[in-house]
Parts: C-alpha cells; structure tokens; sequence
C-alpha cells in the first residue's frame, strides 16, 4: 500500500509492508542520495521482516518523488522525513527509524525528536570517500537512542575499523567483504543471498531485543 504525505519538502511516499497481524514494532526506512527504495538492503528487509512480526515502511523522499536526480541539502532531507513519521506511529506500536546512508544520517539526526524507540543505520557515511577527516561521526554517537549500525567491510564511505568507539546504546554489525551498496565481489567469502541473509538477521536480532 502506497501513501503520499505533504511536507515542507514536498511530497514524500510510504509503501508499507505490513504483518499478518498486529507488529511487535514498525520500522521506518528512508534511502540514500544515490538512490531510491529498490536498494537491495531496503527490499531485503521489507521481504524478511514481516513475516517475523515487523511491519516495514520504505520512505521516498519528496525529491525522488518529483523525479529530481540530485539530493538536496541535509535540513531539506530532514523536512521531508519528519512529518512521514506521525503517519507512521500508531496504535502504540514502537516506531523505528533508519535509512541506508543519506537515510542513515536522517534518521540518527531526527531520531530523538521524531520519538522514535531506536535507529538502524545502514551503510552509514562516515566520511566522503578519500576524505576520512570530513567525519560524520558526531550525527551517530549523537542519536542518544539504541542504534545498530550495519556497515560493509569494504565501504570506501567509512569502514568498520574506521568508526570511533561507539557508547553502550549504539551496536555495528559488519557485513565482510561488502561496499557501500552491500555487494560484495563473486570470489567473495560470502554470497549476495548471504549477505542479504546476514543484514536481516542482525537487524531482526536487533528489534526482538528490543520489543
């Protein structure tokens, strides 16, 4: 089911992946500047997690959806994610929020004040690649909520070894091999179903914890 939610942004669009029943949680997920919700880690989960009690909610931007190319600013990206998620938490049902990349960084900036109940960042850009001294650590350790960080072990965006230490809230998982986009070369240790696979389980690990 597709839905269209005015913002100061324009419009951005729901599609929702729904339980057969009433969730244990729903989990809000936004895309990268690159990109749009076909990403492979975002269909991954939206595929995977409703049939273990997690309903799923894969959020277009208003400028994907006006069919712009290029990603505006980060206080645009962040009005037009904050007025999708009222939509989104009903019925006492604990809200989740995240993205992959650009989303990521979405999520952990407007986390706290969305009232989400934690943030999943997935591919987090840590720095522009090349640039490690342009760090964005400070919007992570910032969330001030429980975080799970999924990150490829070859991502030019901010390896695994490259994070800081990170608080008791915020976890990182590493997907071994994987670039930004999670895939991973053919003579890889693990395969793309694998690594699919892998970032489910780490991310519904994750939400049974935690509801």
């Amino acid at each position: 089911m597709q839905t269209l939610v005015t913002t100061p942004a324009g419009d951005a669009r729901i599609t929702r992946y729904e339980t057969a029943g009433r969730p244990r949680a729903r989990l809000a997920l936004g895309h990268g500047a690159g990109g749009g919700v076909e990403a492979l880690d975002l269909q991954a989960l939206a595929a995977a997690l409703p049939p273990l009690g997690f309903a799923v909610a894969l959020v277009e931007q208003p400028w994907r959806v006006a069919g712009k190319r290029l990603a505006p600013a980060p206080k645009t990206l962040d009005a037009g994610w904050l007025p999708v998620v009222p939509e989104l938490a009903q019925d006492g049902v604990p809200l989740f929020v995240g993205g992959r990349s650009a989303g990521a960084r979405v999520a952990c900036r407007t986390g706290r004040d969305s009232g989400a109940a934690g943030v999943l960042a997935l591919s987090f850009p840590l720095h522009p690649p090349g640039r490690p001294e342009k760090s964005r650590a400070d919007e992570l350790l910032g969330t001030a909520l429980p975080t799970l960080v999924v990150q490829g072990g070859a991502d030019t965006f901010g390896t695994p070894g490259e994070f800081p230490v990170l608080p008791a809230t915020h976890e990182l998982v590493e997907v071994p091999g994987a670039g930004h986009g999670f895939k991973v070369p053919k003579r890889a240790a693990l395969g793309q179903q694998e690594v699919s696979a892998l970032i489910t389980a780490a991310v519904g690990d994750w939400l049974s914890a935690r509801t």
